[in-house]
């Protein structure tokens, strides 16, 4: 499954590189990518546990960029 998040009020791109890294890690991201200039991020992952990877996806942004808000895109 994949699916695209507008990151609204991200201001930071070191934070948007860290937060792309450690989506990526994330156990059955197959792909994650966070571009600071269009404020997207794109997850794609395994159909049975994307729910879960979109929720920790959802903590990472938050630890790294308490303001933004993370909407489907």
């Amino acid at each position: 499954m994949k699916r695209a998040f507008k990151l609204e009020g991200l201001n930071c791109a070191n934070c948007a590189e860290k937060i792309e890294r450690e989506i990526k890690a994330l156990e059955g991201v197959n792909f994650a990518s966070v571009n600071f200039m269009t404020s997207k991020m794109v997850i794609e992952g395994g159909d049975a546990r994307f729910d879960g990877i979109v929720k920790a996806a959802q903590r990472i942004v938050t630890r790294y960029e308490p303001d933004v808000v993370v909407k489907k895109a």
